[in-house]
């Protein structure tokens, strides 16, 4: 069992390994290629447009082994897909991974490259190739891509070495991609010319490139007729295409903590909702949150905040909850003795319960985070922590808005350890914990689109004008909106966030997802929809880094497991 998963770049160390070992492979399996083609595959990940193409890699791998890998160039202007290296450990030829791989390639040329794929592949024929080894190896090369249909351009110049002493010039291939729809001869120049000025910049004389582009002359092109048995695809046991997916942590016991009484909307039919829509989409696999210790905690939250929420939850009996009605900020140096009473001392609002399974429950949702934080830095780009209750408004020292433990912040404190994270709050409710934590913390960029405070919860905090204290100052940007907003109004501040996150080049981004801002939502007061929350989600997949997100707010049940399957949905788009 093997998975196959998308590398963007060397931002985590379990990526750049698995790039030192493709570089490791493309040195023993392809002699050719020079130092210099082989040392930049890192640059050519991470300045996707500066070479007139977008680099791709996908590896298969098995625990900490990397069992293959594939490259792929896109020329997004022309409109095809060039696979420049599949290569598979010689042990495991005829394994299946060369097949998984390729299949992924083709899903992945699908989305964007109406031309289809083309790739390179030296010759089987004697009169191009004198070695007879290395026409057996070229032999079972092009028997393996015509089992897809993939097969040589006939009647070119393509195959015209650079110098007479070339041997083997290869075959340029084309893979049509199951859409049945023959290669014009137009679009087909534009593709040779873009492979030979690009993608052997400096190598191929303009003659030369004029040459074999003028050389294509039938429409549409040829392809040269099938010469092998095609046998059927081997069965691959694949364990999942981890950048197509969404790995969910969920919190396994929020259920415990249901406070039935009128008017609470914070109910666990939010995360069945959610779970459902993703689960009908095939959007998400899941995996069991483990423990960790509460040194996490204490990072962000004060000890006797925590130490009180812990007592104060074990303390009361079943059924019972406790609201804060004292708030007793004339002393805060001398919190009452009572601990029902001290509630008011750690609590922002009176609507915020304590109750036997509160601290159990929040207990929970951070560890779901830290869960899917860990499984972010193992290599997968988007997970998410649906859990219950939320946390954004849970502050140093202060609980509220149904939030007790502040999993967002956790989270994004597990990652700066590792280098800069941009926290992004988008709730209807301006995100007052991951303000109040970070607030004189440089490493981590805090930013929230909310309702304005003059109308909305929690109405003390969330002003434009605070920005942070101390080392943290410009390093919180608050993004609060007027009362009634629609979808393309909303995206006008996404994108101001997003410019601020570009300038802070971070190397994670953690998003609090609050899905209040639907239409309807019992707690807010905009109008967006599905196709808002789409569009909302591919805009972050844009930003192409490794992502955590939390979920927060959202009450309407009706829709939100839609609204959450389009959020995910744009967010896989964008990330392609």
């Amino acid at each position: 069992m093997f998975r196959i998963r998308r590398i963007f770049d060397d931002t985590l160390s379990i990526d750049g390994q698995c790039i030192a070992q493709a570089q490791e492979i493309l040195r023993h399996q392809f002699q050719l290629l020079s130092r210099d083609e082989i040392d930049r595959l890192p640059g050519l990940l991470k300045e996707p447009v500066r070479h007139g193409f977008r680099t791709v890699l996908f590896v298969a791998e098995k625990a900490d082994e990397m069992l293959g890998f594939a490259a792929v160039l896109h020329f997004p202007d022309v409109g095809f897909a060039y696979l420049d290296w599949l290569s598979v450990k010689p042990r495991l030829t005829g394994g299946g991974v060369g097949g998984a791989l390729y299949e992924r390639v083709r899903r992945d040329a699908r989305q964007d490259s109406p031309l289809g794929l083309f790739f390179e592949c030296l010759p089987d024929d004697a009169a191009l190739c004198r070695d007879p080894a290395a026409q057996e190896q070229n032999k079972a090369r092009l028997r393996f891509y015509e089992r897809f249909d993939a097969r040589p351009v006939a009647g070119t110049a393509y195959e015209t070495p650079l110098s007479p002493e070339d041997d083997c010039p290869p075959h340029l291939v084309w893979d049509g991609l199951d859409r049945g729809a023959p290669l014009r001869l137009g679009p087909a120049r534009a593709v040779v010319r873009a492979i030979l000025e690009r993608k052997y910049s400096g190598k191929c004389p303009p003659a030369y490139v004029n040459t074999v582009v003028n050389s294509l002359r039938d429409d549409p092109v040829r392809l040269r007729p099938a010469r092998y048995a095609v046998k059927p695809l081997h069965k691959t046991a694949i364990d999942r295409n981890l950048d197509l997916k969404i790995l969910a942590v969920v919190n396994d016991r929020h259920d415990i903590h249901h406070v039935r009484e009128r008017g609470y909307v914070e109910a666990p039919a939010r995360v069945a909702s959610i779970l459902t829509a993703l689960d009908a989409a095939g959007l998400a696999f899941t995996a069991r949150p483990r423990h960790f210790g509460e040194a996490f905690l204490r990072r962000v939250h004060a000890t006797p905040f925590l130490d009180y929420l812990r007592r104060m939850c074990a303390g009361l009996p079943p059924g019972k909850s406790v609201y804060p009605y004292v708030f007793p900020i004339r002393n805060a140096a001398r919190p009452p003795k009572d601990m029902p009473v001290r509630a008011g001392y750690f609590c922002i609002d009176t609507f915020t319960p304590l109750n036997r399974n509160a601290w159990l429950a929040a207990r929970r949702a951070v560890d779901c985070g830290l869960t899917a934080a860990e499984q972010v830095l193992g290599g997968q780009r988007l997970a998410y922590a649906l859990v219950r209750p939320p946390g954004h408004h849970a502050e140093r020292r202060a609980f509220g808005g149904f939030c007790y433990l502040n999993t967002a912040a956790a989270a994004a404190d597990f990652f700066a350890r590792q280098g800069q994270v941009a926290l992004l709050d988008i709730d209807y409710h301006h995100g007052n914990g991951h303000q109040d934590i970070f607030a004189a913390r440089s490493d981590v960029l805090t930013i929230s689109i909310h309702g304005h405070p003059n109308f909305a919860y929690p109405y003390f905090s969330g002003f434009a004008d605070e920005t942070g204290e101390g080392e943290g100052l410009g390093f919180n940007l608050n993004l609060p909106q007027k009362e009634h907003l629609d979808g393309a109004g909303w995206r006008n501040a996404l994108r101001a966030a997003m410019r601020r996150i570009e300038r802070f080049a971070p190397d994670f981004l953690v998003v609090s997802l609050g899905l209040d801002p639907a239409k309807g939502d019992p707690t807010g007061t905009w109008s967006l929809t599905g196709k808002d929350f789409f569009e909302n989600g591919r805009l972050l997949g844009g930003l192409r880094l490794p992502t955590l997100v939390v979920q927060e707010g959202g009450y309407r049940i009706r829709t939100l497991g839609a609204n959450a399957r389009q959020f995910f949905s744009g967010m896989i788009a964008g990330l392609g």
